[in-house]
C-alpha cells in the first residue's frame, strides 16, 4: 500500500527544472544580459466585479537576497488581497516585494504570488513589469481557467496521476445544496458560488438524509461540473466512536466500543464509492476526524481540561485506530487526498501541546496499515474562528517590558495567528517523520473579523493587555470559545498556494450552518446540548470560565443558521 510519492516527485521536480530552463535563460548564457528577468502574470479566475491572478517572476541576472516587481494597469484595477508577496498600490502603479521568507532570487530561480483584485469595464493584463527597476520580458501565456485559484503551490504530477498540490490549477466543487441555501438569504448570491466542504458526519449522510444528496449525487455533480478541466471535491470524514469527547453538540452516533461498526458499516463503504472508476478523474480531497487526535492531548489525565469521555478514549485507541484505518484505506485510492486535523493555534499552540500533539498524529498515521504516505498533509482551523494573520502585534512585542506571551490573550501562546502556527506544525510535522512536501490547508470560512470593529491598528501601549486587546482583529471574548461566535465574518476566499506551505485556504466548513444549539432540543442525530453554545453560559476550564459569546437562538449543529449567515457576510473581511 505504501506508495513512493516523495522520491517520485523529486525526480519529476528535476524532470520540470530542466523543462524550465529549456524555454528560460541558461546562466552563464550570453542571453542573461539580454533578458534578465521573465514575468508570467495569468488571470486565473474572473467575475463581474473581480479577479484572482497568479504571478510568477524568474530572475536571470546575479541572485537576489531582495526583489521589488513593478507594474501599471491601464484600467481601473485596484488589489484587494494579496499572498506570498506585500503588495502595495498607488493610482495604477502597483509594487509587488517580497516577504520575509522568500526574498532569496537565484540565477534561473523563480517566485510566485498571488492576489485578488477588483476592476470594472475591461481587466486588461499589464504589458510591461519591472524587477528592481529593470524591465523584464512578459510571457504571454494568457488567462487561466479554474475558480478559487490563488498563488503558489506545487503542481507535479507522479505516473499515477497525482499532484503535489491537488489544489493547483483546479476548480473545486461549489455544493449545490449550500448554494441554494446561500443563494436565498439577501445578498446571498454574493458568496453562493465558492466551494465549500461536503460533510460525512453520519453513516446515514453517505446515501443522504431526508432526500438530499448522498456521497454519489455529490460526485456526479462534481463531474458535472469539471468540465474538461480538473476539480477537486473536498469531503468532510466525521464519525469517529466517542467523536468529539469533549464537547456535546457534535457528539456522534457511535459509542466509544464500536470501531468495528465504524470500519464496516461507514469507513468501508465510503471507499468502497471513491474507489468508483468513474470518480477517478476527479481530486477528492479528505478532511480525517476534526476534533479528534488534538482532545487526546489537552482533555485527558490530570488536566483541568480533561473529560472522562476523553480518558475513555485515550485509553482504549479507537481514535488512533479509527483515524490510521480511515487514511489506509482511503489513502490505498489514488485520487484520493488525505489531510489530518491538526486543531488550531488557541488549542495546540503552547508548548505542552504543539510537539506532543505531532508526536501523536504520527502514531495515528502508522497505525492500523496506514503510513506516512497516506497522509497529504494537514488542515487548521476546521470550523473555528482563529484569525489568519494578526498584523497589528507580534509575538515577539513587549510593552513596557512586558511580552506580549503574558497578555491575558495569548497566555503564553506560541502563536498569535492561524497562518504561523499552521507553517510552524507543518514544521513539526516533517521533523517527526512526515513527507517533506506536505501541505496545510486552512478553514478561513469564518475568520475574517471585519466590519466596523475590526481594528485600524496596534491598540494603546497603556499595558500588554490593552496593546493586545486593542489591536487584535479576532474579538472572541476567549480564544477557546468555539460556538457561533458573536462578531465573526467570512473570512479569506477559498484560493489556491496563497502562502509558504499552505496548500489552501479552503471553506470546509459551510458558512450559515450551526455549531450547536443555543439550547437543549429533542433531536435523532446523536448531538447534545452543550453549554458553550448558549449566550448566558459564563464558561468553565477549557475557556478561562468566561462568558461564551455564542449567538442566541441557533439550531442544531449543520442545521441553517440564518442570523449567522448574515452577520458573517456583513462582517467579512476581505469585505464582500
Amino acid at each position: 500500500m505504501s506508495r513512493t510519492r516523495t522520491a517520485i516527485l523529486a525526480a519529476l521536480a528535476l524532470v520540470a527544472g530542466t523543462a524550465q530552463a529549456a524555454t528560460a535563460v541558461v546562466p552563464g548564457d550570453v542571453g542573461v544580459k539580454a533578458v534578465p528577468c521573465t514575468v508570467d502574470y495569468k488571470v486565473q479566475n474572473q467575475w463581474d466585479s473581480g479577479f484572482t491572478a497568479a504571478v510568477t517572476v524568474t530572475n536571470h541576472s546575479a541572485a537576489k537576497s531582495s526583489w521589488s516587481l513593478k507594474w501599471s494597469y491601464a484600467g481601473n484595477q485596484k488589489v484587494t488581497s494579496y499572498w506570498n508577496a506585500k503588495v502595495g498600490q498607488s493610482g495604477a502603479a502597483v509594487t509587488a516585494a517580497n516577504e520575509s521568507y522568500n526574498g532569496t532570487l537565484a540565477t534561473g530561480g523563480s517566485v510566485s504570488f498571488g492576489f485578488n483584485g477588483s476592476y470594472s469595464g475591461t481587466n486588461a493584463v499589464p504589458t510591461t513589469f519591472t524587477l528592481d527597476g529593470v524591465t523584464c520580458n512578459v510571457d504571454d501565456g494568457g488567462s487561466g481557467g479554474g475558480s478559487g485559484g490563488g498563488g503558489g503551490g506545487g503542481g507535479g504530477t507522479d505516473p499515477s496521476g497525482r499532484v503535489d498540490n491537488p489544489y493547483t490549477g483546479a476548480k473545486v466543487y461549489v455544493n449545490p445544496e449550500w448554494s441554494a441555501k446561500a443563494a436565498a438569504e439577501p445578498g446571498g448570491t454574493r458568496v453562493s458560488d465558492q466551494p465549500t466542504g461536503v460533510w460525512l458526519d453520519r453513516i446515514a449522510a453517505i446515501n443522504g438524509v431526508n432526500g438530499g444528496m448522498g456521497l454519489r449525487a455529490h460526485l456526479d455533480a462534481a463531474l458535472q461540473q469539471k468540465g474538461s478541466g480538473q476539480e477537486v471535491v473536498q469531503l468532510v470524514v466525521y464519525d469517529l466512536p466517542g467523536r468529539d469527547c469533549a464537547a456535546l453538540a457534535s457528539n456522534g452516533e457511535l459509542g466509544p466500543t464500536d470501531i468495528d461498526k465504524y470500519k464496516t458499516q461507514f469507513i468501508d463503504p465510503i471507499a468502497a464509492i471513491l474507489a468508483d472508476p468513474k470518480y477517478a478523474s476527479l481530486r477528492i480531497v479528505t478532511t480525517i476526524e476534526i476534533d479528534s487526535l488534538p482532545n487526546l492531548v489537552t482533555n485527558t489525565g490530570s488536566r483541568a481540561t480533561a473529560t472522562p469521555q476523553c480518558d475513555t478514549m485515550l485509553a482504549n485507541g479507537n481514535y488512533v485506530k479509527g483515524v490510521g484505518y480511515a487514511l489506509a484505506k482511503l489513502g490505498a485510492i489514488p485520487n484520493v487526498y488525505n489531510y489530518i486535523d491538526a486543531g488550531h493555534h488557541g488549542w495546540l499552540g503552547w508548548d505542552d501541546n504543539f510537539a506532543p500533539s505531532a508526536g501523536l498524529f504520527k502514531q495515528a498515521a502508522t497505525s492500523e496499515g496506514a503510513t506516512v504516505d497516506d497522509v497529504q498533509g494537514f488542515i487548521t482551523n476546521t470550523a473555528n474562528y482563529s484569525a489568519l494573520k494578526e498584523n497589528n502585534f507580534t509575538i515577539d512585542d513587549s510593552v513596557n517590558g512586558t511580552s506580549v506571551r503574558q497578555s491575558k490573550w495569548v497566555d503564553w501562546n506560541r502563536y498569535v495567528d492561524e497562518l504561523s502556527y499552521a507553517q510552524a506544525m507543518r514544521d513539526e510535522l516533517v521533523s517527526v517523520g512526515f513527507n517533506s512536501n506536505i501541505g496545510m490547508l486552512i478553514d478561513t470560512s469564518r475568520n475574517g473579523w471585519g466590519g466596523s470593529a475590526r481594528p485600524a491598528g496596534p491598540g494603546p501601549k497603556t499595558s500588554v493587555d490593552t496593546y493586545v486587546d486593542g489591536g487584535r482583529y479576532d474579538r472572541r471574548i476567549h480564544v477557546g470559545n468555539w460556538c457561533n461566535q458573536s462578531g465573526a465574518g467570512l473570512g479569506e476566499r477559498p484560493q489556491a498556494g496563497p502562502a509558504a506551505g499552505i496548500d489552501a485556504y479552503v471553506w470546509m466548513k459551510p458558512p450559515g450552518e450551526s455549531d450547536g444549539s443555543s439550547t437543549a432540543i429533542a433531536n435523532d442525530e446523536g448531538k447534545g446540548f452543550d453549554r458553550m453554545c448558549d449566550p448566558t453560559y459564563t464558561g468553565n476550564a477549557r475557556n478561562g470560565n468566561s462568558m461564551s459569546g455564542a449567538l442566541p437562538n441557533a439550531p442544531l449543529s449543520g442545521h441553517w443558521f440564518s442570523a449567522q449567515f448574515q452577520q458573517l457576510m456583513q462582517n467579512a473581511y476581505p469585505p464582500l
